[in-house]
């Protein structure tokens, strides 16, 4: 089967349980929109298919708990709705971050113009309760915790501080586990992947290495390359290096590079996996490798009460994040960035900065400057 034949049997598949999913909303009397439900599953991302199956599920299972008919929905059940999820009504429900109700509200509008009813979320009420929502919550997300190349530093020449990847990549075990670990934490931080792009490499998508040892990493999509066009990440000599150590110690010659390493009760491996990883696992490895180099000693004066809240702040994000914040450090450009690590959104890499920026920029260096002459 061809490519092309292999992803249009997959968007079938996915077609067809998205209308299931609207039909299980809207009633099976409401005639779907094929054309439309089509271009949607064709258009969207595999991200934004799963997102949107699964806000219709949560609408439809916050109508039944209300005693809601979803077809039958008005502008003041969605009100009330949006007003549960922000908090700013007594319910059951758990808060939601303002990006996340956003969402929901345009997915569920989706699939009730998909079914050709009224849409209920586009009312000017429900825009109304939307902005008192975004007055009450805040727009600011939540951002990951910062994994970056040498931890903490204003200068780039300082030595490794605290948790960062050098000490991370010196606590990665010897054996196939290890190995993993560390070309996957050095393709991570040299890509700026994000865990769909880590998970989705195949050894043929690494070209290299050239005559100074780096090597290109081919990113075939990307939750911002909408027109699949792909993009290319630069692979450092060091990278390189570790990818050909795990490979070779794997026996990996073609398909999925980060694959599941099974361990037997004590630790030790057992089984490479022919599978690649799953999206989840990319969050987990970051956090025990975390773990790994405390008990080693590795991070400095870390309580182990810091080292919990590190670990639950950390997220597959984070290297992602630590990647922007040392490029800024670095003085790189913001065109730049945005380029060579696929961002879109100016404001996203920026607010990734804006820590960082609080220690670098005019005020603080006004500041350093008063605070020595009237020491």
């Amino acid at each position: 089967m061809t490519l092309s034949a292999a992803m249009d049997v997959r968007d079938g598949a996915v077609l067809d349980l998205v209308v299931r999913d609207v039909r299980d909303l809207v009633g099976a009397s409401a005639p779907i929109d094929a054309e439309l439900v089509s271009a949607a599953v064709r258009g969207w991302s595999h991200n934004t298919r799963r997102a949107f199956r699964s806000d219709l599920t949560i609408w439809g299972q916050w109508c039944r708990r209300n005693r809601l008919d979803p077809p039958s929905a008005k502008p003041h059940d969605v009100s009330r709705w949006v007003r549960s999820l922000a908090g700013l009504e007594l319910s059951d429900e758990t808060i939601r971050a303002m990006a996340t109700i956003e969402r929901y509200i345009v997915n569920v509008g989706w699939a009730y113009r998909m079914a050709g009813i009224a849409d209920p979320t586009a009312a000017p009420l429900v825009k109304l309760e939307m902005k008192a929502a975004r007055k009450s919550l805040g727009v600011r997300q939540r951002q990951a915790r910062a994994l970056r190349f040498k931890g903490d530093i204003a200068d780039l020449d300082s030595p490794p501080s605290g948790v960062c990847l050098v000490h991370l990549l010196k606590a990665c075990r010897r054996d196939e586990l290890g190995l993993r670990d560390a070309a996957l934490l050095r393709v991570a931080y040299d890509a700026g992947a994000r865990r769909s792009e880590l998970v989705a490499i195949e050894v043929g998508h690494i070209e290299g290495p050239d005559s100074d040892g780096a090597g290109t990493l081919f990113i075939p999509s990307s939750k911002t390359d909408r027109e699949g066009e792909g993009a290319y990440a630069y692979l450092s000599p060091a990278t390189m290096d570790a990818i050909a150590r795990w490979r070779e110690k794997a026996g990996i010659r073609k398909g999925p590079l980060f694959r599941r390493v099974e361990t037997h009760f004590d630790g030790s491996v057992a089984a490479i996996g022919t599978e690649r990883l799953h999206p989840n696992s990319i969050t987990l490895i970051y956090r025990r490798v975390i773990r790994a180099a405390w008990a080693k000693k590795l991070l400095g004066p870390i309580s182990e009460a810091e080292l919990e809240r590190w670990v639950s702040a950390v997220s597959s994000h984070s290297i992602r994040v630590g990647v922007a914040q040392d490029n800024f450090a670095a003085g790189e450009a913001l065109p730049a960035i945005m380029q060579a690590y696929r961002w879109r959104d100016p404001k996203t890499v920026m607010r990734y900065g804006a820590r960082l920026a609080t220690r670098s920029g005019a005020s603080a260096r006004l500041a350093a400057r008063f605070s020595k002459e009237h020491a």
